[in-house]
């Protein structure tokens, strides 16, 4: 689904092409993309990226796109992965005592997020704290959640709006009907539709994305 055709889908559903809607499409859309980046956590959002860091350097600068970790491995000099530990960053600051005493460095056991922006124009973007300070450079793998462009962005389509296309297209018609002021009943069927679809798309991502039937066989639902 393209962009003009969600348009088009929610001035059809709401039945308004009135100007100042119109020319908040995009807004609402943006909102929309934004509650269900929040409520579902697609692994498709998911990256994984390489990178290092150098001796004495207590600092380690985040993708530009990053969001939140899942976790971060310090490769040895055998080629091991050592898992940090994501830590609040006081406690960082407390375990590292004097971050300039050489003696007291070594492979990095603990990390935490010291600021958390997007990187702008004017900004470097989110950057982790790490301790001990390094003895010597290291490789690092980081895997995280990025939070992905927009429909109003990338207009032929979004992994999104091709592949959450009704829980898209409901979150829209929540967010145009709410800024409609549209009558209570039907805001009400919008924001139901919209739940039952963020509970499918939960069950394909949270649920039989996590687990293979090797070990537990088909995803099986109470009976009630």
């Amino acid at each position: 689904m393209t962009l003009a055709e969600l348009k088009t889908l929610i001035q059809n559903f709401v039945q308004s092409t009135e100007t100042t809607f119109t020319n908040t499409l995009d807004d609402i859309i943006k909102n929309a993309e934004e509650r269900l980046f929040e409520e579902v956590q697609f692994d498709f959002f998911r990256k994984t990226v390489s990178g290092n860091v150098s001796t004495g350097t207590r600092f380690l600068t985040c993708p530009s796109d990053y969001v939140l970790s899942f976790s971060l491995a310090i490769i040895d000099g055998n080629g091991d992965y050592r898992y940090a530990d994501l830590k609040h960053p006081t406690f960082i600051q407390q375990y590292l005592e004097d971050p300039t005493d050489a003696t007291l460095r070594g492979l990095p056991l603990y990390y935490a997020q010291l600021d958390k922006e997007l990187s702008t124009g004017s900004d470097n973007g989110s950057t982790f704290l790490i301790a001990p300070v390094p003895d010597a450079d290291y490789n690092v793998e980081l895997q995280y959640l990025y939070k992905p462009n927009s429909l109003v962005t990338d207009t032929t389509g979004t992994w999104l709006s091709k592949n959450a296309r009704n829980g898209l297209l409901y979150a829209c018609l929540v967010e145009a009907y709410t800024f409609l002021k549209g009558e209570p009943d039907l805001l009400q069927l919008y924001e139901t539709r919209y739940n039952q679809e963020v509970q499918r798309l939960k069950n394909r991502a949270e649920a039989r994305g996590r687990q293979d039937e090797f070990r537990y066989d088909a995803l099986r639902k109470p009976v009630t």
